[in-house]
């Protein structure tokens, strides 16, 4: 099975939303059982916690299930159980490269999220802990995601 882990800061906001957009995209198209999703946080203040309010009701307004998602912090073993490790902005990713730090020989398996959608300005996904702007993320995770999945139909013909 292919596995895909989202990283954000706390894992209220983006990265759930990450994983409940792919876990949606995946079942329409009848693959959540080739493509295993997670996410998580580089921080511990929100550990056991369900996602940000402001990512539940958007999700809920698209009708994305969210279901028994909680908060948990990136750890070193995530390495060798991920295939694809994505960070929602730049000091997630170098937080990511720490925790991982010598057993990240191979550097293309943590990338950033925005390096899927070239075409957009910025580096980073917006966080809308700080912003308030949950449809921005909305937007920006949807299409990300569907490029992602596309990326992995590719490299895993699936």
């Amino acid at each position: 099975m292919i596995s895909v882990l989202f990283v954000c800061l706390g894992n209220i906001c983006r990265s759930p939303m990450a994983e409940a957009v792919l876990r949606h995209q995946l079942k329409e198209r009848e693959l959540e059982e080739k493509v295993s999703v997670d996410s998580a946080g580089t921080g511990d203040w929100h550990l056991g916690k369900p996602p940000h309010e402001g990512t539940r009701s958007l999700l809920d307004r698209y009708g994305i299930s969210y279901e028994g998602m909680r908060a948990r912090q990136v750890l070193i073993n995530d390495y060798k159980a991920f295939d694809y490790i994505i960070c929602m902005d730049s000091a997630n990713e170098r937080d990511v490269r720490k925790v991982f730090g010598s057993c990240s020989e191979q550097q293309t398996k943590v990338f950033k999220f925005m390096d899927l959608l070239p075409d957009k300005p910025g580096n980073d996904v917006p966080d809308p802990y700080y912003t308030g702007n949950f449809d921005e993320v909305y937007e920006l995770v949807s299409e990300g995601c569907g490029k992602l999945l596309e990326r992995i139909r590719r490299e895993h013909q699936i």
